[in-house]
């Protein structure tokens, strides 16, 4: 008998506790014969891994027939817990959602039913406050995938509380994900918004004006190279500094910082940075996992990104090279299949279109004033999240 930590205070007592199998009923799904037209392509989603990538299930890519639901498929009542048991996702995540809809689901996949004294939001917010337990029990398959025993699963031991108590529990929770579902929104239509608003300031569709009301002289078109410097020789490494590798930066934001000895740095270290500087990354550049350096202190980054350096305006250069039009001319100039690349010098051949230093710090400003409500959206997510996680940790025994 055990109860939980943190509790709404009508509740009282110790908790019963049971093993998951003894609650809920499970079933093991499938996939139609591929070769049978009559299977596929009408109304029924078929969940898979691969659509599992939200809390709700209720929509896929792929949909059977009702013929192709009978001859190699199961299906999943709305209010089922779809939970992914096998794939490569699982050694990052647990990939598990409650259905909105009766949904098809394929081998990959575990449907679990809660029984009569078990309320399914209940269970899911369970499942969820599991998940490193869960996590631990998966192990790889000859082909490197991952998976999870049903046994290990139905094994679990959960602690029950009342109905009433299980129902108070799952609205909040549920509250709690709605916030952060909304915050998730909000970011992802900020991210939209500054696409949009990079494409037309860059395709030259929109203009800034200048302070006393008067048009800009027109862009010129430039190689890059002619107006910045790309990898410039670096003095002697410090004897101490901060490595920037590609696992450092994601999408703008610095993740990692490795202090590093100079003895111990890796031979890729060789960009000893300067304020203002521009970080390319040349492998797998799609990912745009580029940083502005605007740090104080002895900083080194990774031969894998080219280091950019001009006395225009930094951060407008920044901004143009996240402009689609010379992406897609990064990607074309890109060599190898796994993991794509461009040189140096490939990269400073591109053409850029580069307007009066006034423009361009216009046009910085206004982008970097995007990129900070972003931040902040980002950060209220990532504290949400954080939120989150501290309560199913104590909610649950």
């Amino acid at each position: 008998m055990a109860a939980p930590k943190l509790r709404f205070k009508e509740f009282e007592g110790y908790l019963t506790e049971s093993k998951l199998v003894e609650l809920t009923s499970w079933a093991s799904g499938g996939t139609p014969a591929k070769d049978i037209p009559e299977y596929w392509g009408d109304d029924i989603p078929l969940i898979s891994g691969a659509s599992m990538h939200t809390n709700q299930l209720y929509e896929s890519d792929v949909k059977i027939t009702k013929l192709g639901l009978q001859k190699g498929s199961k299906l999943a009542p709305k209010d089922s817990i779809l939970i992914l048991v096998r794939g490569s996702m699982l050694f990052n995540k647990i990939p598990m959602g409650i259905t909105l809809g009766d949904v098809a689901f394929n081998q990959d996949v575990k449907c679990i039913r809660p029984k009569q004294e078990l309320a399914p939001l209940f269970l899911f917010q369970w499942l969820h406050a599991k998940e490193n337990t869960i996590q631990n029990k998966v192990t790889a398959t000859g082909i490197g995938a991952g998976k999870l025993d049903t046994a290990d699963l139905q094994n679990l031991k959960l602690y029950k509380p009342s109905s009433e108590e299980q129902t108070k529990i799952a609205t909040f929770l549920s509250a709690v994900d709605e916030k952060i579902s909304q915050l998730s929104q909000k970011l992802h239509l900020l991210g939209q918004y500054k696409q949009g608003m990079m494409q037309k300031l860059f395709s030259q569709q929109i203009r800034f004006k200048a302070d006393d009301d008067s048009e800009f002289v027109e862009w010129e078109e430039k190689e890059l190279k002619d107006v910045v410097e790309i990898n410039p020789k670096a003095k002697k490494l410090p004897e101490n500094f901060i490595y920037i590798d590609l696992e450092s930066v994601e999408k703008g934001r610095l993740l990692l910082q490795k202090n590093i000895a100079q003895q111990d740095a890796p031979s890729r270290a060789q960009r000893l940075l300067a304020k203002g500087d521009v970080l390319f990354q040349m492998v797998r550049p799609y990912q745009q996992n580029n940083y502005y350096f605007n740090l104080s202190g002895e900083y080194v980054a990774s031969t894998g990104y080219a280091q950019i350096r001009t006395k225009l305006d930094s951060k407008f250069i920044y901004y143009a090279l996240h402009e689609k039009t010379f992406l897609d001319e990064v990607m074309n100039r890109c060599t190898g299949t796994s993991y794509p690349a461009i040189n140096s010098s490939d990269l400073s051949s591109i053409e850029i279109l580069i307007p009066c230093l006034e423009e361009q710090t216009k046009i910085a400003n206004f982008l970097s004033s995007i990129d900070q409500k972003i931040d902040v959206v980002s950060e209220q997510l990532e504290q949400a999240k954080l939120w989150k996680k501290g309560l199913l940790q104590q909610m649950f025994v």
